[in-house]
């Protein structure tokens, strides 16, 4: 439909203000720079840390059953448990 006084194709007063104004509008400016690597990687301590925390777990239940010491209590295993619980949390640290 054409606005009334126009003939098909010809361009008004009104369409022409709204392509300057689009026009006028130019891209977004802003930029955002990739993401440096460091962030994607985790710092080489992390799982030696890991391995640290798994291996004493390890030797903690293995104590309990082979020092006497050790033959009537349960503290060792729960130790190593801690010991273990707190490598797997470093694991999902790990990237």
């Amino acid at each position: 439909m054409t606005p009334k006084g126009t003939k098909p194709g010809q361009v008004t007063a009104m369409a022409k203000e709204a392509a300057h104004h689009e026009s006028s509008i130019s891209q977004s400016s802003r930029y955002t720079p990739p993401t440096p690597k460091e962030y994607y990687e985790s710092p080489k301590w992390i799982p030696i840390m890991m391995a640290v925390f798994i291996g004493l777990g390890v030797v903690s239940i293995i104590l309990r059953y082979v020092v006497p010491a050790f033959e009537n209590t349960n503290t060792p295993v729960l130790i190593g448990l801690v010991f273990m619980l707190a490598g797997l949390f470093t694991a999902t640290k790990w990237r």
